[in-house]
Formats: C-alpha cells, sequence, structure tokens
C-alpha cells in the first residue's frame, strides 16, 4: 500500500514469526536489504520505500488495533522500530478494515489505533460508503499523483510519548558544538536547528542538501549528541532522533522545512515530522518560533509546514497549561492507495 508520500507492505502480525530475530531476518529479504536497489525485494531503494507496517487486534482499552512500523534500512541490514510513521499510519485504518479487524459503519469509520513503537494513540478517519473502504476521491495531498478519498489522523496523545517530555533535555534550546537547536519530543523525537545556523538557506533540494557531505556530517554529529541528551543513548544505529533544518515560511502561519531519514533529506516530509515542526513553531522560545511566528489564542490554529514537493497543513490546538498554552493535540488530512494483495515469497531457511 501506499500510506501518504510511503509505501511498503502492511502485514497482520500473525502472517510473521513471532520471534524478532526472525521477524526482521524476514522483512530484510522481503525488502530486498541489504542492497542499494533492494533488487530481490519489494522495497524502491529509498527509506521512503522501505517501510513496513505490521497490524493486530488490540486488547487495549478503546483501542482497536495495534500498529507497529518498521523502518528497513536500504543498504544494511538494519531493522528499526524505535520510530512512527505517520505516512505509513496513514494506511492502517483502510488495511484493518479491509482484513476485517474493524467493522465498517455506512458512511465513514472511526479507526482507533495503538501505535506500539511511540506508545501514542491515534484515530483514523476512513470514509467507508455503503461499509466498504473508498480509496478513490477528490483529495490532493502534495508529493503524491492524482487524488485519493480523504483520511483525516488526528494524534491525541503523542506529545513526550517516546521520552515522557515534549522537551526531554529540559529546555526549548540547547546549544551544542556552539549550535543552538530545539529537541522536541512531539509525535516523534527530532533534532529542530536554523538551516543559517549551518550555513544553507533551508529551501535547497533535497538532492543538493544529500550532495552536501560536510552539512551531512555536521547534522550527524549533532543528531547523535542530542540523543544522548534526550536520553534516547547512542543512536549511531537508530534513525531517531530524526535531524530537521529549519527555515523562513511565507507568513506568521508557515514555516519552511528540510527533514532528514535521519542521512537523507526527504523528498517530502513525514506526517510525524510535520506535527513536531508545527508545535515547535507554535511554542515560543524555540529556534522554530524564533523564525517568526506570532503569540497565539487557545483554540484551533492551521499551520503549514512547506517542504520540497509541497506543504503538509496542521491543525494544532492550543490549550492553557500550567504556565503557557501548550498543544494538546493536532491533525492532518492524508490519503491511502491499496496497491496489490497476495503471496510474499522468502527463502525457506529464515523461518
Amino acid at each position: 500500500m501506499r500510506g501518504g508520500t510511503s509505501r511498503g507492505p502492511y502485514f497482520r502480525a500473525e502472517w510473521l514469526p513471532q520471534d524478532v530475530s526472525k521477524r526482521d531476518r524476514v522483512l530484510l529479504s522481503a525488502m530486498g536489504s541489504p542492497h542499494e536497489l533492494q533488487v530481490d525485494g519489494l522495497g524502491g531503494g529509498n527509506s521512503l520505500t522501505s517501510k513496513v507496517a505490521i497490524v493486530s487486534r488490540s486488547t487495549r482499552p478503546g483501542c482497536d488495533v495495534d500498529y507497529l512500523f518498521a523502518q528497513v534500512a536500504v543498504d544494511t541490514e538494519l531493522v528499526d522500530t524505535r520510530p512512527n510513521c505517520g505516512n505509513m499510519l496513514s494506511g492502517v485504518g483502510p488495511f484493518a478494515i479491509d482484513q476485517g479487524l474493524v467493522q465498517a459503519a455506512d458512511g465513514e469509520t472511526r479507526v482507533r489505533i495503538y501505535n506500539v513503537n511511540t506508545r501514542s494513540t491515534i484515530d483514523a478517519i476512513v470514509q467507508t460508503p455503503g461499509g466498504r473502504t473508498e480509496y478513490e476521491g477528490d483529495v490532493r495531498i502534495d508529493g503524491v499523483s492524482g487524488t485519493g478519498a480523504p483520511i483525516r489522523l488526528s494524534f491525541l496523545d503523542a506529545w513526550g510519548s517516546v521520552t515522557g517530555n515534549v522537551f526531554p533535555t529540559g529546555h526549548l534550546q540547547d546549544v551544542i558544538d556552539g549550535v543552538s537547536v530545539t529537541c522536541i519530543d512531539a509525535a516523534m523525537p527530532m533534532m529542530i536547528v536554523r538551516a543559517a545556523s549551518l550555513g544553507v538557506s533551508g529551501r535547497e533540494t533535497p538532492a543538493q542538501l544529500d550532495a552536501n557531505a560536510e552539512l551531512l556530517e555536521r547534522l550527524e554529529s549533532l543528531r547523535r549528541e542530542a540523543g544522548l541528551r534526550m536520553g534516547l543513548g547512542d543512536v549511531a544505529d537508530s534513525v531517531i532522533p530524526k535531524p530537521v533544518l529549519v527555515s523562513e515560511g511565507e507568513d506568521g502561519n508557515t514555516v519552511t522545512s528540510r527533514y532528514f531519514t535521519p542521512h537523507k533529506c526527504h523528498r517530502s516530509h513525514a506526517v510525524t515530522g510535520a506535527i513536531g515542526v508545527a508545535t515547535a513553531f507554535v511554542t515560543p522560545g524555540t529556534v522554530a518560533f524564533d523564525l517568526g511566528a506570532t503569540s497565539r489564542s487557545p483554540g484551533m490554529h492551521r499551520i503549514g509546514v512547506a517542504h520540497p514537493a509541497g506543504r503538509i497543513d496542521v491543525d494544532v490546538e492550543l490549550r492553557e497549561g500550567t504556565s503557557s498554552l501548550e498543544v494538546r493535540g493536532a491533525s492532518l488530512i492524508r490519503t491511502a492507495r491499496k496497491i496489490m494483495e497476495g503471496q510474499l515469497y522468502v527463502p525457506a531457511h529464515l523461518f
């Protein structure tokens, strides 16, 4: 399935080995890793097309399904289940309905999803006219050709879900190697830095940023130290925290972002990353807020996160906190498409 601007196989948990090491070997084989083209599997030779969603019926009160995301490395033998992926999340609701894990209503169906990776809960509103999943529609999202039926994702408790705090270092800004950064855990642990602090505009194409070896080396050094300060330990073999470059948007309600995965620039933008960037943008004192955001009143605010393929609009809800306004909810629209359904063959010895 395509979920948002990502693509990968969706499995029910019982279709895979229950032993984690065996499961990961199967996933590596399924995607064709390690190989730069993933020629022997389903992967597309890019981190955005080397993703896996594992779905099962949930036993947690109030939740319909559990969703475990796996990022399968392209050219190394690594399966990372520490992050979430909001784009692949877009396909979880439709998949769960199609698989009979959730009973569809006539019109639209709410699927409450528990993300195992980040221990957070998301509501997905899926279009189900006549009690059947509808994939076709007129909604267009940047980074995807064509249109599809809208899927609204509402993140209910994604703030601090991985580290325990929205700002896990205890500061809105930290200085690492002379560079001011914001370490944030909002849907995805991230390290946000102003592009100008690293000598770039923040409006470069992904190819231009990927070709800047000095920039990538500096970002990785900052990311590893940020991971330590965020309590994530040695993150050399993990894809979190994600490094993000931010720069000015077109007005006080938009911010420009370049999101790394973490060693290459995303061709568009991660959904979870957009929520984290929007959260930082509306929070006074962060490096993103300093780009020109204005103080806001309680209520819903639409923040545009500009990325290489267009923009993602995030609706953030601000409520009164203990000492200031805090983000307590966020939602956005995605689309998904079922591409194929069938049997995947992997070598028997992996089992």
